[in-house]
């Protein structure tokens, strides 16, 4: 966090709440009359983004109202929140990729490579 950020949030942020990656969310303490209230997160670590679970998302662009709680139940189909794993050791590589094991599967024999004559 810079320290221009640092001092706008000590100054003029009122803090909301947490998520379960330790990001910290904030609000204006005293919004001003006819605009809007200001909305920012100050991370957990690296400034990323994808780390935000969109239940904080909506909060942060006005989606609702009201910040998130944690007494919402999650349904079976729905999954933790993952960041953005690209360019990380965690980052999906299909088979074949030269960042897995470089070994794809042999040909159908469909494809014939063409030679020039």
């Amino acid at each position: 966090m810079s320290l221009g950020t640092r001092i706008f949030t000590w100054w003029r942020g009122a803090l909301v709440g947490t998520d379960q990656a330790g990001n910290r969310y904030f609000r204006e303490k005293r919004p001003i009359e006819g605009r809007r209230e200001r909305r920012w997160v100050v991370y957990n670590g690296e400034a990323e983004a994808s780390r935000v679970p969109p239940e904080w998302h909506g909060w942060l662009h006005y989606v609702t109202d009201e910040p998130p709680t944690g007494d919402r139940p999650r349904r079976p189909w729905q999954r933790e929140h993952l960041p953005n794993l690209t360019g990380t050791p965690e980052a999906y590589r299909p088979p074949g990729s030269i960042l897995k094991d470089g070994k794809r599967a042999a040909s159908t024999a469909d494809y014939e490579p063409w030679r020039p004559s």
